[in-house]
């Protein structure tokens, strides 16, 4: 063992010891980060406007500040960029995240000082937990990837402006920055295309341990690998040990991943996002993501089917359940309250507290009331997947309310693969058996004959890499999104269905 790995296996078994405190005592780890914020913030213009000197309690938060999303702070955004101090959070930021919004265009995140450490943090010791529980250190010693955006930032108000991906390129620790690939003059080409393979003439000869990024993106750098050298990635690098992803549920994705590397690799699953790093996978022995209590980041919760009531009831961390989908709310260190991230979420465990990401409160099916969430059109691909010899690359799902010749509308999955399945109607099959099992307004549905059963329609190889290059969404954050409730993806995607 070199002397880098015996290091890193001492500094996560402190960071595990350090990590276990607050995963003890999850609800006054909450508690103490609310008085926290609250009080940090409490001369800034927001504390003011919400009289955060009288909130003593969550109760009277809930009063003074209401649930909100990026349009309703975006006053207090162009104070900031107005270059106007003591706004959300006291200082300035010392970055925007820029991201992509549906109904506001841009979105600037602002990050700050405090939050950009804990991101960091966060993103580090999801790799240390690995390193303890596994006691595999060894891949510290080889070279590590991180597909991601462009690190050079713009200003915006006197502030750096960037992508998150490309704001966290400039906090690699120094004892990787030997490791990492790939150089930073490939790293900002802003053309995904030709960055990838860029990246592929750089790391095809280079001893890669880790590799990093979104799923979709990652598969196309693996194809890109394959077609060079003529081999399985995992044949080409004799020592790559460990995949880490976010963003998307890797599922849909593994069987391609299997089949491109050769071999089965561990895996590492995070969330993070611009407004926050909230939770990382922590252990390869069961599902679900560690969420982080003590990072920065207080946590309300919405049950999804409620979200859209008036006044739904927000929860603490201590009022959740298992196994219901809940609309994530988070108040941060970054000057964010109250904020609806837009992601779903279901606690697995409450001891620790983990979570899955189920899925988008603005990305689902219900155009007659079926509530379809991403997390049941994931699972239901993956039995498919796993029931017969098909493998996918990418898929979206929509409703058909009108379909021709007075035909019961249906819901439409637009589906590339990489194999098609020996029998197609096994495969549409599974998925519909498992759509019926996993969601009762679903059946209920077909049963009633208001819907038929789905229907797929198939994408041809590169479709999808097509329409999102189409959209000018190819590569870097951009995901394509599982579920709509509507056909503008579909329609989108006519003119790349097979023949």
């Amino acid at each position: 063992m070199s002397l880098k790995a015996f290091a890193a296996r001492l500094f996560a078994k402190y960071t595990a010891r350090k990590t276990a405190k607050w995963m003890n005592d999850p609800i006054n780890a909450q508690q103490r980060l609310f008085e926290y914020l609250i009080r940090s913030a409490e001369p800034t213009q927001f504390g003011k406007d919400h009289e955060f000197t009288g909130i003593k309690t969550h109760k009277d938060f809930i009063e003074k500040v209401p649930v909100r999303d990026y349009e309703d702070l975006k006053n207090y955004i162009e104070d900031i960029i107005n270059k106007k101090e003591n706004v959300l959070w006291p200082g300035k930021p010392i970055y925007l995240a820029k991201t992509s919004g549906t109904t506001s265009g841009a979105k600037y995140i602002p990050i700050t000082n405090e939050s950009i450490k804990h991101q960091v943090e966060a993103s580090r010791n999801a790799i240390l937990n690995y390193i303890h529980e596994t006691g595999n250190a060894d891949f510290v010693d080889g070279k590590m990837i991180f597909l991601q955006g462009s690190p050079i930032l713009e200003d915006k108000g006197g502030i750096k402006l960037g992508r998150l991906s490309g704001i966290s390129a400039h906090y690699v620790p120094n004892y990787l920055q030997k490791n990492r690939l790939p150089s930073w003059k490939t790293n900002c080409i802003e053309d995904w295309e030709t960055k990838v393979e860029k990246i592929v003439e750089e790391t095809k000869k280079e001893n890669m341990t880790v590799i990093a990024g979104i799923p979709s993106w990652v598969q196309m750098y693996f194809e890109k690998l394959n077609k060079k050298s003529g081999k399985k990635v995992g044949e080409l690098f004799k020592n790559f040990q460990l995949f880490i992803y976010g963003g998307v549920n890797y599922e849909p994705y593994r069987a391609k991943f299997e089949d491109l590397i050769g071999r089965k690799v561990d895996s590492i699953e995070l969330f993070p996002a611009s407004e926050g790093f909230f939770a990382y996978q922590n252990s390869q022995k069961d599902d679900g993501m560690l969420l982080l209590l003590n990072s920065g980041i207080f946590y309300e919760f919405i049950k999804a089917d409620e979200f859209f009531t008036e006044n739904p009831k927000r929860l603490t961390i201590a009022e959740v359940e298992l196994n219901i989908d809940y609309v994530m709310i988070i108040s941060t260190n970054a000057g964010l309250w109250a904020y609806n991230l837009g992601d779903t979420v279901r606690f697995i465990s409450n001891s620790p507290f983990k979570i899955i990401v189920s899925g988008r409160i603005k990305h689902f099916i219900s155009a007659f009331g079926e509530h379809v969430i991403a997390k049941e059109v994931e699972e239901a691909l993956k039995l498919a997947v796993t029931k017969t010899d098909a493998i996918v690359n990418e898929f979206t799902v929509a409703p058909q309310t009108s379909p021709e010749n007075n035909e019961l509308p249906y819901h439409e999955w637009f589906i590339e693969f990489e194999k098609a399945p020996s029998i197609m109607d096994d495969f549409s099959n599974f998925i519909e058996k498992s759509m019926q099992e996993q969601n009762s307004y679903y059946l209920d549905l077909i049963e009633g004959n208001i819907l038929q059963p789905l229907k797929i329609t198939q994408i041809q190889l590169g479709g999808f890499k097509n329409y999102m290059r189409f959209m000018g969404k190819l590569g870097g954050q951009n995901k394509v999104q599982r579920l709509s409730n509507d056909r503008k993806v579909a329609n989108g995607l006519k003119d790349f269905k097979a023949d």
